[in-house]
């Protein structure tokens, strides 16, 4: 009797243990901080948030599925799936996340349909990669036998506001400024047992990453370099100033939201620029919390 109250109880403890542990998890992974640019350094901008017992992926970048694999985490085992605007270097990893996560070993494994919210147009992307790989998706569901329930999307053509409430998990989307030409446009507030993340996305100075950003955890904002040199000799790079922050204005962001953590992540390094470069020039204006971010880069926001 003892013994099988031993094993019992002992039981008892790793289950509660586990629930507990997933109660308190509440962590932001930065899988890829690039941009457009090929980097085996930088993949292409994503960010994993894992809050509870669910798994939130922002963005797909190029190389999503890589990093994913990395970490041990099936891609089939997303819960939901969030798109800032449909600019190619936030998209071309999701065709590859979304077969790969269907397939039948243990990297893949997804059953349910893909849930994934995204500004207007979304259902343009997720109809044309249904036509697009129509002959793919029928040839495995024949020879493979896997469940056409997990390679259908479930798609939700969002705007701002409260867009997702699962299990204590919300997450809210708002429109930043990523110019004139790039609309809509979104960046998203994930809240989740009083802390919160703020993904900016892509985005010039924004008042609206500034409201939603206030006294958060954690601020992941883009940032891009161009040396002073480099405009002068082609004026057209002003046009990507004029679709996303410089160190200057995301330095004015900070001084005005004050973070409790920041983080730069889609990281533009133009030219001959360099790391150096970006935080001499973010420091000139901002002294408080930052770090550049790498791929693979983890904050835990219940610590």
């Amino acid at each position: 009797m003892y013994q099988r109250s031993f094993w019992v109880g002992l039981a008892l403890v790793f289950l509660m243990g586990s629930v507990s542990a997933g109660e308190h998890l509440f962590r932001v992974t930065l899988l890829g901080t690039g941009t457009p640019v090929p980097s085996v350094e930088r993949y292409g901008y994503s960010t994993l948030v894992e809050a509870g017992e669910q798994r939130l992926l922002f963005d797909f970048g190029r190389g999503v599925t890589i990093r994913l694999s990395q970490l041990k985490i099936p891609l089939g085992s997303i819960n939901a799936h969030f798109l800032t605007h449909f600019h190619s270097d936030h998209t071309n990893g999701l065709p590859d996340l979304w077969l790969t996560g269907w397939l039948r070993p243990a990297y893949g494994q997804r059953n349910q349909p893909f849930v994934i919210y995204g500004p207007k147009g979304l259902l343009d992307l997720t109809n044309g990669l249904s036509s697009a790989y129509a002959k793919d998706i029928l040839t495995r569901a024949e020879d493979e036998k896997s469940p056409l329930s997990g390679i259908a999307f479930e798609p939700h053509e969002i705007e701002a506001g409260l867009i997702y409430d699962n299990q204590g998990v919300k997450v809210i989307a708002f429109n930043n400024d990523h110019g004139s030409k790039v609309k809509p446009s979104l960046g998203y507030r994930i809240e989740f047992k009083g802390h919160t993340v703020v993904l900016s996305g892509d985005t010039k100075y924004s008042e609206e990453v500034v409201r939603q950003s206030q006294g958060v955890d954690l601020l992941v904002h883009c940032v891009t370099v161009i040396p002073s040199e480099l405009l002068k000799q082609y004026p057209q790079y002003q046009a990507i100033y004029d679709h996303l922050s410089s160190p200057e204005q995301a330095a004015q962001v900070f001084n005005e939201a004050h973070p409790r953590e920041v983080v730069y992540s889609h990281i533009g390094l133009n030219g001959n620029a360099t790391v150096q470069d970006l935080l001499d020039r973010t420091r000139a204006m901002y002294q408080g919390p930052l770090r550049v971010g790498e791929d693979l880069m983890v904050f835990d926001l219940m610590k």
